[in-house]
């Protein structure tokens, strides 16, 4: 038998050959809710989530209403608490308008402040500099930042638009959003962190040059980190050719070189973590042109197979993926003891069969948009067995619908 009862809560698996892993920590998704929910929401992203091994999960501010006041981020906890089958937590948006607020956040709640610096939706691009230096000087809360330099970006988009015409493809979509435009900004993002003493973490690094703006050495005593995303990590610009808007992200993937950076500066311990940025949008939402299509895509199902997949390739080891996966951000974060297989911590798990394949199609897509650029896709591994909190959410192809996360809470 695959499970022997053997006392009230308390039971045997016989997991032989299986990998015993962490269950993953992604700081950075966006589930889509409130106000955004025919692309997904808590409770079908979060299924997607455990059924890839992702145990937690920490989700971004751009909702409609978008997550900048407290009383908008408490209705996240509740809803979350109602329907999510992994553990979960919120940033906070910052705004020009709302830096006052950030003296009544609860530190120990959430993760930190997300700051757009790059285009946004309504008014999350924070793009003055009294704001910056509030937000960058007033809290000792991680300060997480979508760094991309909107003049760039605007002149780019001009540039393009007058020599091309407005009926431009995939391609220049990374020449419009450039990795000068990433640099820019991210530079600056430092320099005033540096200046005024903040914790700074870079969402979604795509650029080779950004590396040399990362802290090195001990996780904890870091203060200015950056985040790598499954996207960046395994396409490059030569992949839109056959995958065109399905791989639409901002910031854009870059360059081959930019993609071998990365993966470098993981492996060499550089980056701090990898998330996925998981973003759902309709397929008909990503028609036309680079221009009009959504940017954004779901990957949170697949995020951990893929890294295996990296490690089984040789781009760096098994335990270099639990490492930046599980390990760092419960580390960068202060998660209350989660993140490793430990005494005394919460039993998040995820058992991988390393002899299953896993190939992905539209039936076992649990995504609500009902698609992956991973479709057609056959990893080497699979999903056996999730754990949330010592429970059993996902086993034989299917979420236990009567398990629920929790919240999680950091050491201040």
């Amino acid at each position: 038998m695959d499970i022997v009862d053997i006392m009230d809560n308390v039971y045997e698996i016989d997991a032989s050959g299986k990998l015993l892993l962490p269950g993953v920590i992604d700081d950075h998704v966006h589930f889509r809710e409130p106000g955004l929910t025919h692309k997904g929401d808590i409770r079908s992203e979060s299924h997607a989530a455990v059924a890839g091994g992702v145990t937690t999960f920490m989700d971004m501010p751009n909702t409609m209403p978008q997550t900048v006041t407290v009383e908008d981020l408490d209705w996240k906890f509740e809803r979350a608490a109602e329907v999510s089958a992994a553990n979960y937590t919120f940033f906070f948006g910052g705004t020009n308008e709302n830096v006052k607020l950030i003296h009544l956040l609860d530190k120990k709640r959430i993760p930190g402040i997300k700051l757009f610096l790059g285009a946004s939706t309504g008014n999350m691009l924070v793009d003055r500099e009294d704001s910056f230096k509030r937000f960058f000087g007033e809290t000792d809360m991680l300060i997480a930042v979508h760094a991309e330099k909107e003049d760039i970006i605007k002149k780019n988009k001009a540039y393009y638009i007058s020599r091309y015409g407005q009926n431009l493809d995939i391609s220049f979509h990374s020449k419009i959003r450039s990795a000068n435009a990433c640099y820019a900004s991210s530079s600056e993002a430092v320099e005033l962190a540096k200046k005024l003493g903040a914790r700074l973490h870079i969402l979604h690094l795509s650029t080779s040059k950004e590396l040399e703006l990362l802290d090195r050495g001990e996780i904890k005593s870091r203060k200015i980190t950056g985040e790598a995303c499954i996207h960046h990590l395994w396409f490059c610009e030569k992949d839109c050719k056959r995958l065109g808007n399905l791989i639409k992200w901002n910031p854009a993937i870059k360059t081959s070189y930019d993609r071998e950076s990365l993966q470098k500066a993981v492996k060499e311990d550089i980056i701090s973590v990898v998330a996925t940025d998981h973003a759902p949008h309709l397929l008909s939402e990503k028609e036309g042109t680079c221009l009009v299509a959504a940017s954004g895509g779901p990957l949170v199902q697949h995020s951990l197979l893929i890294m295996l997949e990296l490690a089984d390739e040789g781009i760096f080891t098994k335990e270099k993926v639990v490492e930046k996966m599980c390990h760092h951000p419960a580390d960068l974060y202060g998660i209350d003891r989660r993140g490793y297989i430990k005494e005394g911590y919460y039993a998040d798990i995820v058992l991988i069969d390393p002899k299953k394949s896993y190939a992905v199609t539209k039936n076992n897509i649990l995504y609500k948009c009902k698609w992956s650029p991973f479709e057609g896709y056959t990893f080497k591994n699979s999903v056996w067995k999730t754990f949330v909190n010592g429970n059993i959410v996902y086993q034989n192809d299917a979420v236990n619908e009567a398990a629920k996360g929790s919240e999680v809470r950091f050491e201040c």
